[in-house]
């Protein structure tokens, strides 16, 4: 079981990267936004509740997952409402049944991540879109951001388009691109 763990800032290409990455390597997306959104539906956005719930949910979807050995794409924005040390609780859990994490980061430059936030597809997960809200958490993220476990690969999302991230990534993770020698491994 492989867990390909996206990470990066706000509007990096972070789901859209993923659904490239799935096209390619057969292994299903786990959105971010589905377990926010889900539990937000009953509890406020970063309450006690919430952050673990969401967290509860995430590793035991991983467990689950691994235990299966079924591989996914998991999609992660790192933010303070986030309980320090989850990466690394992600990793352990895949681990404990036999799976292995490979952390990738995304990156995009400041001018590009506000291009991107008028993108109409960023309302569909009531994604951020406010330019003067990131503005206001830019550094804050960028410190949950630095506290992350070292990438196996870093990918600029601005100089590779979500395809070419998503071979990238495919590439060098050994994941099998169809039509190559390498083979998928679900």
């Amino acid at each position: 079981m492989r867990l390909i763990f996206l990470y990066g800032p706000v509007a990096s290409g972070k789901l859209t990267v993923a659904r490239e990455l799935a096209a390619l390597s057969g292994f299903p997306v786990f959105h971010n936004h589905l377990v926010v959104d889900a539990v937000a539906a009953v509890f406020p956005f970063g309450s006690d509740a919430f952050v673990r719930l969401r967290e509860r949910f995430w590793l035991d979807t991983f467990a689950e997952a691994a235990a299966a050995g079924r591989s996914l794409i998991f999609t992660f924005a790192p933010e303070p409402t986030v309980d320090a040390g989850f990466p690394e609780r992600a990793a352990a859990t895949v681990a404990i049944a036999g799976g292995a994490t490979s952390f990738v980061r995304l990156t995009v430059s400041p001018g590009e991540q506000a291009r991107r936030l008028g993108n109409p597809d960023r309302a569909a997960f009531g994604k951020l879109r406010s330019l003067e809200l990131l503005r206001e958490l830019r550094d804050t993220f960028a410190g949950c951001e630095a506290a992350m476990p070292a990438p196996a690969l870093t990918v600029d999302t601005e100089r590779d388009g979500p395809a070419a991230a998503a071979r990238l990534i495919a590439r060098q993770l050994g994941l099998g691109i169809s039509g190559e020698s390498e083979t998928r491994r679900p």
